[in-house]
């Protein structure tokens, strides 16, 4: 009794196993995936809006598209004078243009719908200093260039990099408290 239990159980799982196998395979199939030789290899031909996005991310050796630049330094050049004018909108804007970037900008999406929530300017500043650092690794990870007249500047104190243009350091972090606390790189 006990081993036609145990076979019938065995062929529940493998049924199981089996059917499993088939709505997995069905709905691979039905994403466009085919099978690409050897035991489970799969590839995936994404005809829709994933491979937009994939063809809006810049090539390496190409610029920081300004789509993001461009508010970003609205934002930086706020913080450095005190102020949160018009950071909750650019913050926006920004988390829009990473949007369209595509998976390799989801981190600066995220820190730029952060950093569009921020109410007190201490929280401003260290929720820009998140998005400063997902742009920055964006930026080395994809060896992406600044656009023409924007440098890259890092602040000791707060152990955060920044991009702004203009060859006088103004510190978003510290303000006019101290505004020229960093240096460029």
């Amino acid at each position: 009794m006990r081993d036609r239990q145990s076979r019938e159980s065995a062929f529940e799982f493998s049924s199981f196993r089996v059917f499993r196998g088939f709505v997995v395979a069905a709905g691979l199939t039905a994403f466009g995936c085919t099978g690409s030789g050897g035991v489970g290899a799969v590839s995936c031909g994404f005809a829709g809006p994933a491979r937009d996005r994939s063809a809006a991310t810049p090539q390496p050796g190409s610029e920081m598209p300004r789509s993001i630049v461009d508010p970003y330094l609205k934002i930086q050049t706020a913080l450095a004078d005190d102020s949160l004018d018009g950071v909750k909108a650019n913050a926006g804007d920004i988390a829009t243009a990473a949007t369209a970037l595509g998976a390799p900008a989801m981190k600066i999406d995220t820190t730029a719908l952060q950093l569009a929530s921020a109410a007190e300017l201490v929280d401003a500043r260290a929720k820009f200093g998140a998005l400063s650092d997902a742009i920055d690794t964006y930026m080395t990870g994809l060896k992406l260039k600044a656009p023409e007249g924007v440098r890259v500047a890092f602040c000791p104190m707060a152990a955060k990099p920044w991009l702004q243009e203009g060859a006088t350091i103004a510190n978003p972090y510290y303000g006019k408290s101290m505004s020229t606390c960093g240096s460029f790189r």
